[in-house]
Protein backbone atom coordinates (compact mmCIF):
# COMPACT_ATOMS: atom_id res chain seq x y z
CA UNK A 1 0.00 0.00 0.00
CA UNK A 2 1.14 3.52 -1.00
CA UNK A 3 0.44 5.64 1.73
CA UNK A 4 0.56 8.68 -1.12
CA UNK A 5 -2.60 7.06 -2.09
CA UNK A 6 -4.85 7.20 1.00
CA UNK A 7 -6.98 10.35 2.31
CA UNK A 8 -5.95 12.14 4.90
CA UNK A 9 -7.75 10.41 7.71
CA UNK A 10 -6.41 7.44 6.60
CA UNK A 11 -2.96 7.85 6.45
CA UNK A 12 -3.41 8.63 10.31
CA UNK A 13 -4.74 5.39 10.53
CA UNK A 14 -2.18 3.79 8.72
CA UNK A 15 0.75 5.86 10.70
CA UNK A 16 -1.07 4.56 13.69
CA UNK A 17 -1.06 0.85 12.68
CA UNK A 18 2.28 1.53 11.26
CA UNK A 19 3.79 2.78 15.19
CA UNK A 20 1.40 -0.25 16.76
CA UNK A 21 3.74 -3.09 14.60
CA UNK A 22 6.57 -1.06 15.33
CA UNK A 23 7.81 -1.03 11.93
CA UNK A 24 10.21 1.70 9.92
CA UNK A 25 8.98 1.03 6.75
CA UNK A 26 5.49 0.05 4.88
CA UNK A 27 5.26 -3.91 5.37
CA UNK A 28 5.37 -5.30 1.76
CA UNK A 29 8.61 -2.36 0.97
CA UNK A 30 11.12 -5.59 2.13
CA UNK A 31 9.31 -8.98 1.11
CA UNK A 32 7.54 -8.14 -2.09
CA UNK A 33 6.16 -5.84 -4.61
CA UNK A 34 2.89 -4.03 -4.28
CA UNK A 35 0.33 -5.35 -6.13
CA UNK A 36 -0.15 -4.74 -10.01
CA UNK A 37 -3.57 -6.17 -11.50
CA UNK A 38 -2.38 -5.58 -15.31
CA UNK A 39 -0.08 -8.17 -14.38
CA UNK A 40 -3.20 -10.50 -13.38
CA UNK A 41 -6.26 -9.51 -16.09
CA UNK A 42 -6.30 -8.29 -19.71
CA UNK A 43 -6.42 -4.53 -19.77
CA UNK A 44 -9.68 -4.34 -20.74
CA UNK A 45 -12.26 -5.24 -23.28
CA UNK A 46 -11.45 -4.80 -27.06
CA UNK A 47 -11.96 -2.68 -29.25
CA UNK A 48 -16.15 -2.26 -30.19
CA UNK A 49 -19.14 -1.17 -29.13
CA UNK A 50 -20.52 -5.21 -28.11
CA UNK A 51 -17.09 -6.54 -27.43
CA UNK A 52 -17.08 -8.24 -24.28
CA UNK A 53 -13.93 -8.73 -21.76
CA UNK A 54 -12.62 -11.94 -21.51
CA UNK A 55 -12.61 -12.05 -17.73
CA UNK A 56 -16.61 -11.07 -17.82
CA UNK A 57 -17.42 -14.48 -17.01
CA UNK A 58 -16.08 -14.43 -13.72
CA UNK A 59 -16.93 -10.50 -13.23
CA UNK A 60 -17.72 -8.97 -9.89
CA UNK A 61 -20.37 -5.96 -9.33
CA UNK A 62 -18.56 -2.88 -8.26
CA UNK A 63 -20.90 -0.49 -8.73
CA UNK A 64 -24.33 0.03 -9.97
CA UNK A 65 -27.49 2.45 -10.36
CA UNK A 66 -31.15 1.62 -10.78
CA UNK A 67 -32.27 3.79 -13.73
CA UNK A 68 -35.53 4.20 -16.08
CA UNK A 69 -36.01 1.58 -19.12
CA UNK A 70 -33.67 2.76 -22.33
CA UNK A 71 -31.45 5.67 -19.82
CA UNK A 72 -27.95 6.60 -21.18
CA UNK A 73 -25.65 5.57 -18.41
CA UNK A 74 -25.82 7.53 -15.16
CA UNK A 75 -22.64 10.71 -14.64
CA UNK A 76 -21.97 8.23 -11.38
CA UNK A 77 -21.76 5.56 -13.65
CA UNK A 78 -19.47 6.83 -15.92
CA UNK A 79 -17.55 8.59 -13.26
CA UNK A 80 -16.77 5.34 -11.54
CA UNK A 81 -15.66 3.36 -14.29
CA UNK A 82 -13.34 6.80 -15.62
CA UNK A 83 -12.14 6.35 -11.53
CA UNK A 84 -11.07 2.82 -12.18
CA UNK A 85 -9.56 3.01 -15.33
CA UNK A 86 -7.45 5.52 -13.86
CA UNK A 87 -6.65 3.42 -11.45
CA UNK A 88 -5.59 0.78 -13.96
CA UNK A 89 -8.67 -1.37 -13.21
CA UNK A 90 -10.48 -3.30 -15.77
CA UNK A 91 -14.09 -2.55 -16.09
CA UNK A 92 -16.98 -3.30 -18.24
CA UNK A 93 -20.56 -1.39 -17.96
CA UNK A 94 -23.77 -3.25 -19.20
CA UNK A 95 -27.53 -2.44 -18.62
CA UNK A 96 -29.04 -5.41 -17.48
CA UNK A 97 -33.09 -5.73 -16.39
CA UNK A 98 -34.45 -7.63 -13.05
CA UNK A 99 -38.10 -8.45 -12.32
CA UNK A 100 -38.70 -6.23 -8.93
CA UNK A 101 -41.10 -7.28 -5.78
CA UNK A 102 -44.07 -6.17 -7.10
CA UNK A 103 -43.80 -8.39 -10.57
CA UNK A 104 -42.54 -5.26 -12.42
CA UNK A 105 -39.19 -4.75 -14.76
CA UNK A 106 -36.81 -2.62 -12.79
CA UNK A 107 -33.52 -2.08 -14.84
CA UNK A 108 -29.92 -0.56 -13.92
CA UNK A 109 -26.71 -0.02 -15.41
CA UNK A 110 -24.04 -2.46 -13.67
CA UNK A 111 -20.32 -1.86 -13.43
CA UNK A 112 -18.54 -4.99 -13.47
CA UNK A 113 -14.83 -5.59 -12.65
CA UNK A 114 -12.48 -8.77 -12.50
CA UNK A 115 -13.80 -10.83 -9.67
CA UNK A 116 -10.54 -10.83 -7.69
CA UNK A 117 -10.18 -7.05 -8.19
CA UNK A 118 -13.84 -6.42 -6.59
CA UNK A 119 -12.63 -5.14 -3.21
CA UNK A 120 -10.01 -2.59 -4.52
CA UNK A 121 -12.22 -1.26 -7.03
CA UNK A 122 -15.00 -0.79 -4.71
CA UNK A 123 -11.90 0.96 -2.04
CA UNK A 124 -11.27 2.70 -5.21
CA UNK A 125 -14.46 3.98 -5.75
CA UNK A 126 -14.63 5.05 -2.17
CA UNK A 127 -11.43 6.78 -1.99
CA UNK A 128 -11.83 8.68 -5.10
CA UNK A 129 -15.64 9.76 -5.29
CA UNK A 130 -17.81 8.50 -2.40
CA UNK A 131 -15.26 9.79 0.60
CA UNK A 132 -15.49 13.25 -0.80
CA UNK A 133 -18.85 13.16 0.08
CA UNK A 134 -18.34 11.60 3.11
CA UNK A 135 -16.30 14.39 4.08
CA UNK A 136 -18.15 16.84 3.37
CA UNK A 137 -21.03 15.24 5.36
CA UNK A 138 -18.73 14.47 8.41
CA UNK A 139 -17.31 18.30 8.25
CA UNK A 140 -20.90 19.79 8.61
CA UNK A 141 -21.36 17.81 11.19
CA UNK A 142 -18.69 19.34 12.74
CA UNK A 143 -19.83 22.26 12.37
CA UNK A 144 -22.91 21.95 13.98
CA UNK A 145 -21.42 20.82 16.76
CA UNK A 146 -20.49 23.19 20.19
CA UNK A 147 -17.08 23.55 21.44
CA UNK A 148 -17.58 21.00 24.32
CA UNK A 149 -18.93 18.44 22.04
CA UNK A 150 -16.48 19.00 19.61
CA UNK A 151 -13.93 18.71 22.08
CA UNK A 152 -15.03 14.50 22.71
CA UNK A 153 -16.22 14.21 19.25
CA UNK A 154 -12.76 11.70 18.37
CA UNK A 155 -13.30 10.01 15.02
CA UNK A 156 -12.26 6.28 16.70
CA UNK A 157 -15.48 6.37 18.69
CA UNK A 158 -17.78 7.84 15.95
CA UNK A 159 -16.74 5.40 13.16
CA UNK A 160 -15.98 2.09 15.69
CA UNK A 161 -17.46 -0.10 12.91
CA UNK A 162 -14.69 1.47 10.52
CA UNK A 163 -12.06 1.24 12.74
CA UNK A 164 -13.10 -2.33 13.63
CA UNK A 165 -13.41 -3.70 10.17
CA UNK A 166 -9.94 -2.31 9.39
CA UNK A 167 -8.48 -4.65 12.34
CA UNK A 168 -11.05 -7.68 11.08
CA UNK A 169 -9.44 -6.88 7.69
CA UNK A 170 -5.82 -6.82 8.56
CA UNK A 171 -6.14 -10.01 10.69
CA UNK A 172 -7.77 -12.26 8.15
CA UNK A 173 -4.93 -11.26 6.27
CA UNK A 174 -2.09 -11.92 8.35
CA UNK A 175 -3.78 -15.30 9.17
CA UNK A 176 -4.24 -16.55 5.56
CA UNK A 177 -0.44 -15.44 5.11
CA UNK A 178 0.29 -17.65 8.06
CA UNK A 179 -2.05 -20.59 6.86
CA UNK A 180 0.02 -20.51 3.34
CA UNK A 181 3.44 -19.98 5.06
CA UNK A 182 4.14 -17.11 3.44
CA UNK A 183 5.11 -14.77 6.15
Amino acid sequence: MDRADLVEAAQRIYDEEVRARKLSAPPQSASRPPYQPEEDVEAGAPSGDDAEPGWLEDAAEAFSRYVSRGTDPTPDTVDACDALQAARIPCHLEMCEEAAQDGEVQYRWRVLVPGKLVHRAISVLDRDIFNVEFEAQWRAHLEMLSDPELRVMEPQYAFCGLYDRIERINRAYDEELKRRRLE
